[in-house]
């Protein structure tokens, strides 16, 4: 497997100073994915934990809910490949069309169709301790070797009251996520009071991968945007922002905190 990263010379100028060293960059790897002999979408990631990542993007587009839907896999790093056999059919959907519908009275208009079919509302009601999110945080940031080596990778990662348990990178926000899914689903993890941790912006899409992992709760050391709360609000996810240092700001479904707010 590669590592993810690659040395490149560069010329470093620093306050008038002229110097040659190597940097550490972050590796870009097209990988396309072929699903039951049919070319299925080829992405730009970073090359680690591409079996994850394959599972994971897979059960996300709804081409397959469980492990057990897989057949075989088999990747071929050199060429750039994935090759996927399942046991179930899916119809691939024109990802473009706009989906409108409505639930418990609330517009979906936002949903794409394929978004619609698969995103979660999630049932879970775990409580934690406010201060458990920044402890988290903290224990995440730590973990972001890749980032201060390159600056140039998202970080997600999967978390419980127990602390943060598994950490994925990648250049796309999106897969990093995905990687999450895949490592979920590979080994039949419960899904449970489970925390997910960003590093990056909460969008839109990012609130859906969330949603359609089954997960209530994401924390991230960054902005959400209005779709994204809005979505949160909908699916019963607990949506939490700029998570730095002693301060954090809880956008949606603040009942998860054990927090009296001041009436």
């Amino acid at each position: 497997m590669r590592k993810g990263t690659t040395e490149k010379d560069m010329i470093k100028y620093d306050h008038g100073l002229i110097i040659e060293e190597s940097d550490e960059v972050a590796e870009e790897y097209p990988l396309t994915i072929v699903l039951n002999d049919e070319e299925f979408a080829t992405m730009v990631c970073t090359p680690m934990h591409l079996e994850e990542l394959v599972i994971g993007f897979l059960a996300s587009e709804g081409a397959i809910r469980t492990i057990a839907d897989v057949d075989s896999i088999s990747i071929d790093e050199e060429r750039g490949f994935a090759y996927i056999k399942t046991n179930v059919t899916f119809e691939k959907v024109d990802t473009t069309k706009r989906w409108i519908g409505s639930c418990c009275g609330k517009s979906r208009a936002f949903y794409f169709q394929n978004d619609a079919k698969i995103a979660k509302t999630v049932m879970n009601e775990m409580k934690i301790e406010p201060e458990l999110c920044l402890t988290l945080m903290e224990a995440f940031q730590k973990e972001a070797d890749m980032f201060k080596k390159t600056g140039g990778v998202h970080q997600a990662a999967i978390a419980s009251e127990q602390g943060v348990e598994i950490v994925f990178n990648d250049i796309g926000r999106h897969n990093a996520l995905d990687k999450l899914n895949g490592h979920l689903l590979k080994q039949r993890l419960s899904r449970k009071n489970k925390i997910i941790i960003f590093s990056g912006r909460i969008s839109s899409e990012v609130l859906l991968k969330v949603s359609k992992m089954g997960i209530g709760f994401l924390l991230s050391k960054s902005a959400p945007t209005d779709l994204a709360l809005k979505l949160a609000e909908d699916l019963n996810i607990t949506a939490v922002g700029f998570v730095r240092g002693k301060r954090m700001n809880i956008y949606t479904h603040a009942k998860r905190l054990a927090i009296q707010p001041k009436e």
